[in-house]
């Protein structure tokens, strides 16, 4: 393992494996990090400034750092280098990092971090290593997250979590040369006009002087050099259950249980949550007490329909070490839960989300990555990390409950992990017969809310006041270039009233 200290934007001191080692003086952290990692390509390359060093977690490290595909780093403090409005561009979920849990960001820190020699070597004449070291770091990060290499903002890097050293904030130059490089073009045109309307701030020259900078999200990075193999244990008994929200749709359930039947790792149980809003109605499902499965088939049959509740109610029996969301019209291969399993002993993850495509799609995402979204039809998930979370039903019928419980799983140190491979068909069946529209309570009101209050609800619960400010603007972009030039005033009314009335809709759930 070797170690640079900092200061000042200067190394001051290198040690490999606790003796220190000389360098070259004249270079900058990033350049000094770079000629290590040539020097040493198997190590682990940490840096620190010079007032953490001795604050560093040493014996959590190999926990940390349990594969060579991850970058982590800490600083305690809520606010950050792009604090100043990368909000405004950027919605995901990756930029409100709870400091207290290992958290999926590329938001880094010079404070403390870490990072495998293989790694940091992907980059070496790809990306400039310049003077100003977080926007390196920021810089590599933003680039390779969406590639396959796995970061996080991580207080185990610390023993005592209430010393930090002070963010040297972007300022708003280096703001628009990092949308520049990073984002498509139009985003810094996007980011002009959110600085003007929420700010009042007329940032022309700073727009103008990140023209100038090329783009860094081409870069290719090859990872086939760099095998994972996770130093962590999380699996042990490999016992999982499958969870089955259904309403009408008797005869694609049927093919899933075939499919599932055919495992050649099997699942423990099947937990089916089969509802019918009907008074009085019984269960469709025969199949399920006339033919003989390979696994143990709980059934629970409700008149409370609504997919947020079904699968809460699924989650109350699950009993197994690990859980299968699934949907109800979906096909998978026989090897798909065996697949798995070898994944997620590789990767030492506790929730994946796999590619779940229509037949007339095509994979877009091809590459292993932390994702902002979570599948609840397509996903795996560890049950011990289910404890303190839930599908929300205030977004019962709405949107984003799945991002919302995919939120819930980050909020508690679950990174969400997208694995292309192996794949599950979407038939994307048609809805059940006997499902019934559901009724909002906005829904008879003469004005009403844009967007949804249940994306709005989401929003607001995870998203910070510049994302949201963003979002508004985009909106607002989307819808009027649907109106006439001379509907604008109209609709900019119009548009400020649905967005108040989803903003206090939002509230009351």
């Amino acid at each position: 393992m070797v170690v640079v200290c900092h200061q000042n934007n200067k190394v001051v001191k290198v040690c490999k494996d606790g003796e220190a080692i000389s360098f070259e003086t004249s270079l900058n952290i990033a350049s000094t990090l770079m000629t290590l990692a040539k020097k040493f390509p198997t190590d682990r390359i940490i840096w620190s400034h010079i007032t953490i060093e001795s604050n560093i977690n040493w014996e959590a490290l190999d926990a940390i750092f349990h594969h060579d595909r991850i970058m982590a780093s800490f600083n305690k403090d809520v606010e950050e280098y792009f604090s100043n409005g990368i909000g405004y561009i950027d919605e995901s979920a990756f930029l409100n990092v709870n400091k207290k849990v290992s958290y999926p960001t590329w938001l880094t820190s010079s404070a403390v971090g870490g990072i495998s020699s293989k790694a940091l070597l992907q980059f070496e004449n790809k990306i400039k290593l310049g003077n100003d070291f977080d926007y390196f770091l920021h810089s590599l990060a933003k680039i390779a997250s969406i590639k396959g290499l796995f970061c996080y903002s991580e207080p185990r890097l610390v023993i005592d979590k209430t010393i930090s050293i002070p963010i040297k904030k972007a300022n708003i130059y280096t703001l628009f040369q990092f949308a520049k490089q990073h984002y498509r073009t139009r985003w810094v045109f996007i980011l002009f006009l959110n600085f003007l309307i929420f700010e009042k701030r007329f940032p022309i020259v700073p727009l103008l002087f990140s023209l100038r900078f090329k783009k860094r999200n081409k870069i290719n990075i090859d990872w086939s050099e760099i095998p994972v193999l996770s130093k962590l244990k999380i699996v042990e008994s490999k016992t999982i259950d499958v969870i089955i929200p259904t309403i009408g749709r008797k005869t694609y359930l049927y093919d899933v249980l075939k499919d599932l039947s055919q495992q050649t790792h099997l699942p423990t149980n099947v937990i089916i949550v089969e509802q019918n809003p009907i008074p009085e109605s019984i269960s469709e499902l025969d199949y399920l007490t006339k033919e003989e499965w390979p696994f143990i088939v709980k059934h629970i049959f409700t008149h409370q329909s609504g997919a947020c509740n079904a699968r809460n109610l699924a989650m109350n029996q699950i009993s197994s070490e690990w859980v299968f969301f699934s949907d109800d019209d979906i096909r998978c291969d026989k090897n798909l839960i065996k697949d798995i399993f070898s994944k997620i002993r590789q990767y030492g993850i506790s929730v994946v989300t796999t590619s779940c495509l229509q037949k007339h799609e095509k994979l877009v995402y091809k590459d292993i990555h932390q994702t902002g979204i979570f599948g609840s039809g397509y996903s795996f998930v560890k049950s011990s990390c289910l404890v303190n979370v839930s599908f929300s039903m205030a977004l019962e019928f709405g949107y984003g409950e799945d991002f919302d419980f995919g939120m819930q799983l980050r909020q508690q140190g679950f990174d969400v992990i997208y694995f292309p491979d192996p794949a599950i068909l979407h038939l994307k069946a048609p809805f059940g017969g006997f499902r019934i529209k559901p009724h909002f309570p906005w829904t008879d009101e003469k004005y009403q809310p844009k967007p949804s209050p249940t994306i709005m609800y989401t929003k607001q619960k995870y998203l910070n006041q510049k994302q949201i400010n963003g979002y508004k603007l985009r909106l607002f972009i989307k819808s009027v270039r649907k109106e006439s030039l001379f509907k604008w005033a109209d609709f900019y009314v119009s548009f400020k009233r649905g967005w108040n009335l989803s903003v206090d809709w939002s509230k009351k759930l």
